[in-house]
């Protein structure tokens, strides 16, 4: 049974409930009043206005051109579209780069969208920022492994921990995180053996993306889940649907009636 009250918001306590009680959690992105209602309606806990809106969404090929701007109207469209998952909203590349800044973006993004929350990603240098803004009443949510606003540093797309000093540190900013206040963690391309012992050491709930079953919970970009995409998606996003090909086939017969039932107009010759 759900921990939270039918009807009732859930907050970060519920989302704690339901790491104490063994419950799983269900994440997933969305960037859009209707596509907030329909996730929520059919049950997920949490809600994601990430940053991957740049991608899927906009049509850039990595996040780092959203700005927070871009972030607030999203997050701020999913909001009104919903009325019962916690929503959290990224802070996008270039919002966090000290404390004090990344206090007053954050601010910001509450006071204008509603959120209950934000999203930072990186590790042990972000604790000091996730302190910060725990300390001022800012419930955060942090993210390891793969943090795609740093795909240039890192230097592409991988799974990280394979070896034993990717691991020591996934473990450590893990458990530096926690201690800084955030009130869950994602796991992102992390080996699924160290997420699943990362997610045992802690006793705030691990998200997992691509880092196998074991986390507390799980997020995927929505568009990946219904495949809303022009372009294949990662391979640990299993598409539940085709939905760009139930587009393109109502779309194309769309067109097709139109110009089926309307002949061609022959337009009065102009006078020489």
């Amino acid at each position: 049974m759900s921990a939270q009250i039918p009807g009732k918001r859930r907050t970060t306590r519920d989302i704690a409930l339901m790491r104490q009680q063994g419950e799983a959690i269900a994440m997933l992105t969305a960037y859009d009043a209707v596509t907030a209602a329909l996730v929520e309606m059919a049950g997920v806990d949490m809600i994601l206005v990430g940053d991957s809106l740049g991608n899927v969404v906009l049509g850039y090929d990595t996040t780092l051109p959203v700005t927070l701007d871009d972030m607030i109207r999203h997050a701020a469209a999913v909001k009104r579209g919903s009325g019962r998952a916690l929503i959290v909203c990224d802070m996008p590349f270039g919002s966090v780069t000290d404390p004090d800044a990344t206090l007053r973006n954050a601010m910001r993004i509450l006071k204008e969208t509603g959120v209950e929350a934000v999203k930072l990603e990186g590790g042990l240098a972000m604790a000091p920022t996730v302190e910060r803004l725990t300390a001022h009443g800012i419930a955060v949510m942090a993210h390891i492994g793969l943090t795609p606003q740093a795909v240039h540093q890192m230097g592409g797309y991988y799974m990280h921990g394979k070896d034993d000093a990717s691991a020591a540190r996934l473990r450590e900013e893990a458990k530096a995180l926690e201690a800084a206040g955030a009130f869950a963690i994602v796991l992102e391309c992390v080996e699924p053996a160290l997420a699943a012992e990362i997610t045992r050491s802690l006793s705030i709930p691990t998200i997992g993306i691509g880092s196998g079953k074991d986390c507390a919970g799980q997020v995927l970009v929505v568009n990946d889940l219904i495949g809303l995409n022009t372009s294949k998606p990662p391979a640990f996003a299993r598409p539940r649907a085709d939905v760009a090909a139930i587009i393109r086939q109502a779309v194309g017969d769309y067109v097709a009636e139109t110009k089926a039932a309307r002949q061609p107009i022959t337009l009065p010759r102009r006078a020489e």
